[in-house]
């Protein structure tokens, strides 16, 4: 008897792919844990809080920053985004996502310093930045999640694949959804992790376009926004991601979506009549499943392209390898 044939033979690639993320989720749990420095340095989780919740006492938006830190790091979660550049390869960075909006290294460096002062050469930098951006979004009033430990450091960094890799301010919805799906995350992994928006703030160059072309936006918000980023010049002039609390991690962020409101044209790509409307709405409308599932969202995120065992190693220096 000839053996069965497939219905929809177009859906194995899609079926892999989720199969070979799932896989790779599965192994990368069996190798990390929680309590993974709980003998070689005890004190490493606190050290990590209690520099975090310094630093956002000081400057409420670095909490996001810190995230954002760590986003842009993992999808590879490796550190290799705190790399400077070397005679051998150019950093991260510098590219098109990075390039002159990257903050909060100097707080990862303080973290480092004090790790290594207590635990030499035991604590990745890369588990530094997973633990640092959980500990910003409770600091901020954001849901909690189990962080699990053990990742090593890039030893090289390619500025061409994070600016490749990673979604721009300008991605329509087809193109967050293909970004992240290449990394095994699912459509509601995208919308949520999204939410990150909900703190922080962005740069006029950043959302200039949304404000003076864009017509899917409110008209008295872009009016607004147009007083602090003219079309010539300000390129670094700031502006809330979620201008109803941009401090808290909260759902505002999707509410301002459901106005037309969206600071970037990525932001709104979400509510725009696609696929993704009826999530924003329920995110809105409910902060609680918006946490739950922002945080099973950062789960998966921070176990992308890991780095465990024998491979990469321990930096001394977050911005250098060894």
């Amino acid at each position: 008897m000839a053996p069965a044939t497939p219905k929809d033979s177009s859906a194995m690639p899609g079926l892999l792919l989720l199969l070979a993320a799932a896989t790779s989720v599965a192994v990368a749990n069996a190798q990390l844990s929680e309590n993974y420095y709980g003998s070689s340095c005890p004190a490493a989780l606190l050290t990590i809080r209690t520099a975090v919740t310094t630093a956002v006492l000081l400057d409420r938006r670095m909490g996001a920053s810190l995230l954002r830190l760590h986003f842009h790091d993992c999808f590879g979660c490796d550190a290799s985004v705190l790399l400077d550049d070397t005679a051998s390869f150019t950093g991260e960075k510098g590219a098109g996502p990075n390039a002159g909006s990257l903050r909060g290294l100097e707080v990862i460096d303080k973290i480092k310093m004090l790790l290594e002062f207590m635990c030499p050469r035991t604590v990745s930098c890369a588990d530094i930045l997973t633990v640092a951006a959980r500990d910003s979004v409770v600091r901020l009033g954001g849901p909690s999640w189990a962080v699990q430990l053990g990742r090593r450091d890039a030893t090289t960094a390619s500025a061409s694949l994070a600016s490749s890799d990673l979604p721009g301010p300008n991605s329509n919805l087809n193109d967050l959804l293909t970004a992240f799906s290449k990394k095994g995350l699912s459509t509601t992994d995208m919308v949520a992790l999204s939410g990150a928006h909900t703190i922080g703030r962005a740069q006029c160059q950043n959302y200039r376009n949304r404000i003076y072309t864009d017509t899917d936006i409110d008209g008295a918000f872009a009016a607004f926004l147009r007083g602090g980023c003219p079309q010539a010049g300000g390129d670094g002039n700031l502006a809330p991601l979620d201008a109803s609390s941009p401090n808290t991690f909260d759902n505002g962020y999707f509410s301002g979506l459901l106005s037309r409101q969206g600071l970037l044209h990525s932001d709104q790509a979400l509510y725009d009549g696609g696929s993704t409307d009826d999530l924003v709405r329920t995110y809105a409308s409910n902060n609680d499943q918006f946490g739950s599932d922002f945080a099973a969202a950062m789960v998966k995120l921070s176990n992308i392209g890991l780095l465990m065992g024998s491979s990469g190693e321990i930096r001394v220096n977050c911005r250098a390898v060894n």
